[in-house]
């Protein structure tokens, strides 16, 4: 799948991601939120691939098989709240710019992360988040300075000397008392800042991911998940390529050409100009067998036939009486 990126909107700050991944998940009777599957995808996976370039990410809970490798870490003491969760995975981050997510987001995609990064870019605010559809603020899902979080993380552990933990005043905080104290930018997004908190809202994920104009785009991106691939090509000459495959030829032609292509450029250079290119092979012969089966009998006939000379037949045959002259 490929988009249009403008040259400025590319991937122009490095940055760490700290995903948060080890709440209760009360609403949801305590269920395993972060391995919930939405379009064949764990959410927490779905959320990896969304933050899936940035320098280092950190996942804030208990190890678990993801898609790609992370950095693990967990609060002290295990569920003592987001804000010492965040702090736990601040911790493992060197970058300046951070993106904090939750791991409930079926909905967020890489252009989501690197808009926020341009906003906090832009505006030089301390952190730059999504609102909801009621215009409620997502702090987690958002990018922050890293050195505005930790200044606000220190001010809010005045008892962490004491306790001796690195937790110590941060357990059972809201995340309001640690953004109250940072300027933030805010991007209306009530996509990708849609949460899964209850059943209700699992089974509208799924719901919307299987409509028409989402379902391609999902289906591919569970596939290269599943497959380990990490391969963007455009889509459309592959279905284009599978449309003239299905009728210049047969109809099964259409999956199994595809495959090909696949293969050759697996076989050659294996990124998207090799699939473009065998693609276009792949089509070339498709239309010129479409145009054998669609060609004038003339010219099956051998040279010198006419316009109604049978396919086969000899030119050079004498040709059979004329009937009786009606006139004569």
């Amino acid at each position: 799948m490929t988009a249009y990126e403008p040259p400025d909107a590319a991937h122009d700050a490095s940055y760490d991601a700290v995903v948060l991944a080890g709440g209760a998940a009360r609403r949801l009777g305590g269920a395993d939120k972060p391995g919930l599957r939405v379009g064949g995808r764990a959410l927490l996976d779905r959320v990896l691939g969304a933050c899936a370039d940035a320098g280092t990410t950190v996942v804030v809970a208990d190890p678990r098989p993801t898609a790609r490798p992370v950095r693990w870490a967990r609060e002290e003491p295990p569920g003592a709240g987001p804000v010492a969760a965040l702090d736990a995975g601040l911790r493992h981050t060197a970058a300046e710019a951070v993106v904090v997510l939750s791991a409930d987001l079926p909905f967020l995609e890489p252009a989501t992360v690197r808009g926020l990064l341009t906003a906090l870019r832009t505006s030089g605010a301390d952190g730059a988040l999504l609102t909801d559809a009621d215009g409620r603020d997502q702090p987690l899902v958002a990018a922050y300075r890293a050195s505005a979080l930790r200044r606000e993380l220190a001010a809010l552990a005045p008892a962490a000397s004491v306790s001796g933990s690195a937790a110590g005043g941060l357990t059972g905080l809201p995340l309001r008392r640690l953004t109250a104290a940072l300027a933030l930018t805010r991007v209306p997004d009530p996509v990708a800042s849609f949460d899964c908190d209850t059943w209700d809202d699992l089974v509208t994920a799924r719901a919307r991911i299987r409509e028409h104009g989402h379902v391609l785009d999902e289906w591919i991106s569970a596939v290269k998940d599943e497959l380990g691939i990490d391969l963007d090509v455009d889509t459309g000459i592959l279905l284009d390529l599978a449309r003239d495959a299905a009728h210049g030829v047969a109809r099964p032609a259409a999956p199994l050409t595809t495959f090909l292509v696949g293969y050759a450029a697996a076989q050659g250079k294996g990124g998207p100009e090799a699939v473009a290119e065998a693609s276009r092979k792949a089509a070339a012969l498709a239309l010129r067998w479409a145009d054998e089966n669609t060609a004038e009998a003339p010219s099956e006939a051998g040279p010198g036939a006419g316009p109604g000379t049978a396919p086969g037949a000899d030119a050079d045959a004498p040709q059979a009486a004329p009937g009786p002259d009606v006139a004569g």
